[in-house]
């Protein structure tokens, strides 16, 4: 059994049986991961990840410095890309966000040491039975939203960072029947 929202597409599944809620501490795959859940604003996750790897083309696999060192002339080719979402404050935001990442890591020696700050190094496992709602935010992710937006990041409020942490496995929510519970 897995949980009910991987079963409404293909991509839904693989995603939710091989990554959701792994614990990532590779810098380039969490820029990635907080790039993607802030282009997913407003949409559903299945919709992004059948982007994605047009996003992983589009902005140079999100290796955080090329992305930073995009131009505008890039920029304009991303938005005229079909294959991606096309959200003109979105796709600036990955760039600025790589800018300001860039400068995180100067500060904080790395992107995954400061958001797994949060949670103090340890994966939060939350007790959630099928059929409960998933949450959508908490006090970390609170906390994590306050200091990237104080940095100047953007498409970072507290429900983006939340879905970051389950995607980057710093949250735990899979439900109790889940085959994919810790």
């Amino acid at each position: 059994m897995r949980c009910a929202w991987a079963e409404q597409s293909d991509a839904e599944r693989v995603y939710h049986d091989t990554e959701w809620g792994v614990p990532i501490h590779d810098d380039r795959l969490l820029f990635e991961v907080l790039a993607l859940r802030g282009v997913q604003a407003g949409l559903a996750w299945r919709i992004v990840l059948t982007k994605r790897e047009a996003f992983r083309r589009a902005f140079h696999g999100f290796d955080i410095a090329r992305v930073a060192a995009m131009g505008d002339g890039a920029i304009a080719t991303v938005l005229a890309d079909r294959a991606l979402i096309r959200n003109r404050l979105k796709i600036e935001a990955i760039r600025a966000n790589a800018r300001l990442t860039l400068r995180l890591i100067e500060d904080e020696g790395s992107l995954a040491a400061f958001l797994w700050s949060f949670v103090d190094g340890v994966p939060k496992v939350n007790v959630r039975r099928e059929g409960e709602p998933l949450p959508v935010f908490d006090d970390a992710s609170d906390r994590m939203s306050a200091a990237l937006r104080e940095r100047g990041f953007r498409f970072a409020g507290t429900a983006i960072c939340y879905a970051t942490m389950q995607s980057a496995g710093m949250v735990d929510d899979h439900a109790l029947a889940c085959f994919r519970r810790s």
